[in-house]
């Protein structure tokens, strides 16, 4: 029978088809890649198999505890748990390994041991993979690049996230309210709206928060910290989203634009109250009288005339106004200003209203 050699040793294949595809460990070509991350293979099985971290696909059930598996492989090793004496559980939790390398590895949860240190930073870890995924943010390797826009990744699993930008994969949806996040832990800290969780709390003022991120802007509020400076006037900001609104002012950008009028708005919260001059929504109801506003802000103005509070105090008289507005108008009576003029007779006026009443004269 004819048989089929490597060049690169003597071993021998049965046929031409298997001979081209050992080859491909020593060329290197890896012809099966995966349409949804950039990963290359060198056999089809190998493909199918991985496709199965994509699609959750789960054949092989472990017939104990119906724990589900991907890789046949996997489910051989986990049968090994109900299989296998207690000859590698830990001592501490009674949790059992297959393989002592993985109990001694486990141990280091309790004792805290990390033998793995970074000589830049004298960082240690208890794992060396830790310590290899740690050195590249020395280093600035970032050997994980996305296909498509060639942006590159410290970590692998940086680059599995970022991938679903592009595909607009979804993998994890709340069981609450059905929405599909990209990250695992984008929908951890959506279920805190749905639990009213907020494990992260002010030290200060004990308000608190769902996420990290939330209180580590919020605690600028308190330090006085602005770290985001807009190159053009030199002014500071705590949080980056504020700096991007405010550079639109140099930019004279308008991104937001109504669909009725065209009319154009630097941020999206100002769409949002002009849509409402179209529809006629007014969603602020006073409780006394039931009248509708607008603006958030015009019904606390509106509920003073019913509480009777005036918190603007003039500081020559101690005179009280209900609206800043009033007290304005209010001071010209001392500082003898009157900024509006009738263009008929040139007389002075110290507020609008009584330009307009004088104007009738003529």
């Amino acid at each position: 029978m004819q048989s089929y050699q490597s060049s690169e040793h003597s071993e021998g294949f049965a046929t031409k088809s298997h001979l081209e595809k050992h080859s491909r460990v020593h060329s290197g070509q890896k012809p099966y890649q995966c349409s949804v991350c950039p990963k290359g293979f060198v056999y089809k099985l190998n493909l199918v198999t991985h496709m199965r971290i994509h699609s959750g696909e789960k054949l092989y059930q472990c017939s104990k505890c119906l724990r589900d598996f991907a890789h046949k492989v996997y489910l051989e090793s986990h049968m090994r748990v109900h299989s296998v004496e207690k000859q590698n559980q830990c001592s501490e939790c009674k949790k059992s390994f297959t393989q002592k390398s993985q109990l001694v590895k486990h141990m280091r949860v309790h004792s805290g041991e990390r033998p793995y240190q970074c000589s830049e930073c004298l960082k240690s870890f208890a794992y060396k993979s830790y310590l290899v995924t740690h050195l590249r943010f020395h280093s600035g390797e970032k050997p994980y690049q996305c296909s498509e826009c060639l942006k590159c990744f410290a970590l692998k699993s940086h680059l599995v996230n970022h991938m679903r930008v592009h595909s607009g994969e979804k993998p994890y949806q709340c069981s609450v309210c059905k929405k599909c996040f990209s990250q695992k832990a984008r929908l951890v800290i959506h279920l805190r709206v749905h639990s009213g969780e907020k494990p992260y709390q002010c030290s200060v003022c004990h308000l608190g928060f769902t996420d990290k991120t939330s209180l580590v802007t919020h605690m600028r509020i308190h330090s006085g910290e602005k770290p985001y400076q807009c190159s053009e006037c030199l002014r500071c900001f705590g949080r980056n989203s504020y700096l991007v609104k405010h550079m639109r002012i140099h930019s004279g950008e308008r991104p937001f634009q109504c669909s009725v009028c065209q009319k154009s708005f630097s941020d999206k919260s100002y769409l949002v109250i002009h849509l409402r001059f179209h529809s006629g929504e007014k969603p602020y109801k006073c409780s006394e009288c039931l009248k509708c506003f607008v603006l958030k802000s015009h019904l606390a103005k509106h509920k003073r005339i019913h509480s009777g509070e005036k918190p603007y105090q003039c500081s020559v008289c101690l005179k009280c106004f209900a609206h800043s507005s009033y007290l304005v108008t209010h001071m010209r009576a001392h500082s003898g200003e009157k900024p509006y003029q009738c263009s008929e007779c040139l007389k002075f006026f110290a507020c609008n209203a009584y330009l307009l009443k004088h104007m009738r004269v003529h």
